[in-house]
């Protein structure tokens, strides 16, 4: 049965969410499932705004079919071709198959990669170009690397809505409500939409600034992006965000330390920077690079202003979970914070040496005091000498 939500008079929703998905794209652990959003538009002329994955795609065809209500469908707006938006566009563009597609000029070319697809009936478009339906008129705007280089937002000068494509989207299924007014947006989503956009959005800030630029001039009253809740409240305080991660600003001061342990002594060497850390008075997260999921370790980096990593040596290199991390790191452009070193070793520490090879490749880094050697235990030496630079690290953080 289909289920319909409204969003504006003559605007609905018609996606649906997938609650079984284990990773997205195959990659990211997705425990709250993922929403694939699709919008249907009733003006003089129907606008359907993208498809959806092959997961939810009978909900979907069901949902465009009920809210046409017998009308042929005019066009399909398809503004990002990766195939959790478009896999079903073929079973659309068979069952209506008088829409006229409008895309850009690389996502139609997508379209006869992707699918059996001739082409015939596509209107190519570029930016600044308007597609006018009656009382709405949709002006496109490009969104190259935004995170796919075909990518196209419209935007509604009519009712001041923002079709965004992945842009603004998050992880997690939608659950009754798709408006991020009537949800607690800041417990619930924000934790997936930050990992959303520094594991897939995140190496392209730059382009992400350039399109946040193009937006300022636009009046933005609802923004309907391709994952996640629909906004048209309190957009600011979210777009404010966007615009502190694509700048690779530390969304909040504190510090978070990573570790990497084999038999514990790193772990010990860990907690005891960081006791020193929160007994100075600031703020700080601890994790275990083995035990915690990747994408979490990169979103939480990006979070935090100053950052400790402290790893073990292993075989002759850094802990395999901790390289893993920092390569994943410099992958997706991480740049702009401060950060500090602990190596440990039993014979020959050469994690220190290696990991700060890879910072130095990473953009305006800037080390907090000395790198600090364990072997293979901590003594209080060592325990000193950490217990000094989380002091310090503390100190540097609450600006004394």
């Amino acid at each position: 049965m289909h289920n319909i939500i409204p969003i504006a008079e003559d605007l609905f929703y018609v996606g649906g969410s997938d609650r079984r998905l284990s990773l997205f794209e195959n990659v990211y652990p997705v425990p709250r499932g993922v929403s694939y959003n699709s919008y249907l538009l009733l003006d003089e002329k129907t606008v359907l705004f993208d498809t959806v994955d092959p997961s939810v795609s009978d909900l979907y065809l069901e949902n465009v079919a009920a809210a046409l209500g017998g009308r042929k469908l005019d066009y399909l707006v398809v503004h990002h071709m990766e195939p959790d938006h478009s896999a079903t566009f073929l079973r659309l563009v068979e069952t209506y198959p008088e829409a006229t597609v409008v895309t850009s000029a690389k996502a139609a070319q997508m379209m006869q990669n992707f699918f059996p697809f001739d082409g015939a009936n596509v209107r190519t478009v570029k930016e600044g170009d308007v597609l006018s339906t009656g009382k709405h008129s949709f002006t496109f705007v490009a969104a190259p690397m935004v995170h796919w280089p075909e990518v196209l937002f419209s935007f509604d000068s009519a009712t001041g809505t923002l079709f965004s494509a992945d842009a603004f989207g998050t992880f997690g299924a939608l659950g009754g409500s798709i408006f991020a007014d009537e949800v607690n947006f800041k417990e619930e989503f924000l934790p997936d939409a930050r990992r959303y956009y520094f594991n897939i959005v995140g190496k392209y800030g730059i382009q992400v600034q350039a399109v946040l630029k193009k937006a300022a001039g636009l009046k933005i009253q609802t923004v309907c992006p391709l994952h996640g809740p629909v906004w048209r409240k309190d957009f600011a305080s979210y777009l404010a965000l966007y615009d502190a991660w694509s700048k690779y600003e530390p969304e909040e001061k504190g510090a978070v330390v990573f570790y990497g342990t084999i038999h514990g002594h790193t772990a010990n060497a860990a907690e005891i920077l960081a006791s020193a850390i929160a007994q100075n008075g600031a703020p700080v997260k601890v994790y275990d690079v083995s035990q915690t999921e990747l994408s979490l370790l990169v979103s939480e980096a990006f979070r935090y202003s100053h950052i400790a990593f402290v790893s073990a040596t292993y075989n002759n290199g850094i802990f395999l979970p901790m390289e893993q991390l920092l390569r994943d790191l410099g992958e997706h452009n991480f740049q702009n914070r401060k950060y500090a070193l602990i190596e440990n070793g039993s014979w020959s520490p050469q994690a220190g040496k290696l990991m700060q090879e890879l910072i130095g490749e990473w953009k305006n880094m800037m080390q907090i005091g000395g790198k600090v050697t364990i072997l293979s235990s901590v003594k209080e030496e060592q325990a000193s000498a950490l217990r000094a630079l989380g002091a310090q690290i503390a100190k540097d953080l609450l600006g004394k």
